[in-house]
């Protein structure tokens, strides 16, 4: 199996719960990759600028970006791919969210291409959590006079919130207008029509022309679905959740708390996977 390009999510999946991971074993891939000509990709709903901070140890620039759940594709050399949220559609989600929520029930957080935004009225302890996921979060007066491009609209419930059903409340009433997905720890992810992590590496088989069969993929939760399916072999983390594993077959060699993106991806360079993601005996 020839594969070309190596795409991971990062909560739940290459990183550990501290956020970090074998740097000096990631580091040693990236130098067999860049050896073999095989692109290494950070595909998730983080901005780009967080996803740059986790991987400062093994230099940034040595990976391509899906950030923002797939509204943009990015590289050291700059955006190459961007899919923003109207500005007709950011006020429809929030006179929905206005309408049917009461004032602080969940916190908004917009994902723009420069920073995070929330309102004057989040406090303290909610920035701080804000502030886990973002590198930069600036508090505004009014959603609409943000001068950015919005990528993602979270809209954040505790994390004991039963958010399937908000997905779904969502989902009819806006339809097809725009993709609204969980994204963990309590989170709704609303993004322009059609986004997902499988967009932005689509945008990447087109300028990189690597075929979908050619990619390899790590993810653990619903939000990682679409690209597990596009990609030739696809993983699913030992530690998510049942129902991924009943819709991806390929289990990575170990969970995130132990190197399993690393373990797993070693093997595939190694010559470990046939032609059909089967490993070899």
């Amino acid at each position: 199996m020839t594969i070309k390009l190596i795409a991971t999510d990062m909560d739940g999946t290459l990183l550990r719960t501290d956020k970090t991971f074998d740097y000096a074993r990631f580091e040693d891939l990236l130098d067999q990759m860049d050896e073999r000509g095989i692109k290494m990709v950070a595909a998730s709903g983080n901005q780009v600028k967080q996803l740059q901070a986790y991987f400062n140890p093994v230099n940034p620039d040595r990976l391509t970006y899906v950030s923002s759940n797939g509204a943009m594709v990015s590289d050291h050399n700059g955006v190459l791919y961007k899919r923003p949220v109207s500005k007709e559609s950011l006020q429809r989600i929030l006179n929905w969210n206005r309408e049917n929520h009461a004032m602080m029930e969940n916190l908004i957080v917009l994902s723009g291409t420069d920073a995070a935004y929330v309102s004057n009225h989040a406090t303290p302890e909610m920035i701080e959590l804000v502030s886990q996921f973002y590198v930069k979060v600036i508090q505004v007066e009014k959603f609409m006079e943000i001068d950015d491009d919005i990528l993602v609209i979270e809209l954040v419930w505790p994390e004991t919130a039963n958010v399937v059903e908000y997905i779904r409340a969502l989902r009819d009433v806006f339809g097809e207008e725009l993709h609204t997905t969980g994204s963990g720890f309590g989170s709704v992810s609303i993004l322009a029509a059609g986004t997902t992590k499988e967009t932005g590496l689509e945008a990447l088989s087109r300028i990189w022309n690597i075929k979908p069969e050619e990619m390899a993929a790590f993810g653990d939760n619903g939000n990682d679905l679409e690209m597990l399916r596009y990609v030739g072999l696809p993983f699913v983390m030992p530690n998510a959740e049942d129902f991924m594993k009943v819709r991806i077959d390929n289990i990575a060699l170990n969970d995130n708390e132990h190197n399993g993106v690393i373990d797993t991806m070693e093997a595939i360079l190694a010559g470990a996977y046939d032609e059909n993601g089967t490993m070899k005996r």
